[in-house]
């Protein structure tokens, strides 16, 4: 073997890797367990879910897409996509409000007339 794959660099790697895979278990128990918990708001539930969600996606996306050794960018990138995903998400919410321009009929608008 050469020297940039020793026994101690791989046993790291490993070692790794499996507290990843036993943190991501723990946290299929812990998104499991929330799903189980009866809280009135819908947006609580929501925020509990997406926090656990991305705390896992973390894991996956750091680790085993190996972006945390990454350079900046990667990371750019990332931080782009996060922002065009946030941007038409909230399109999509503000697509669903009734009160939107995109659902008022052209008798109820002052400015169409």
């Amino acid at each position: 073997m050469s020297d940039s794959h020793n026994s101690a660099d791989i046993k790291a790697h490993v070692k790794g890797y499996l507290f990843v895979f036993y943190a991501l278990i723990v946290g299929t128990i812990v998104t499991v367990l929330a799903s189980r918990l009866h809280i009135d708001s819908v947006a609580l539930t929501v925020a509990i879910a997406l926090a656990i969600a991305c705390v896992k996606g973390f894991l996956v996306a750091g680790y085993f897409m190996h972006l945390i050794s990454e350079k900046k960018m990667i990371y750019g990138i990332l931080l782009a996509t996060i922002f065009f995903f946030a941007g038409l998400m909230f399109l999509t919410v503000w697509s669903m409000n009734h009160d939107s321009l995109i659902h008022m009929n052209r008798e109820s608008a002052t400015y169409f007339k």
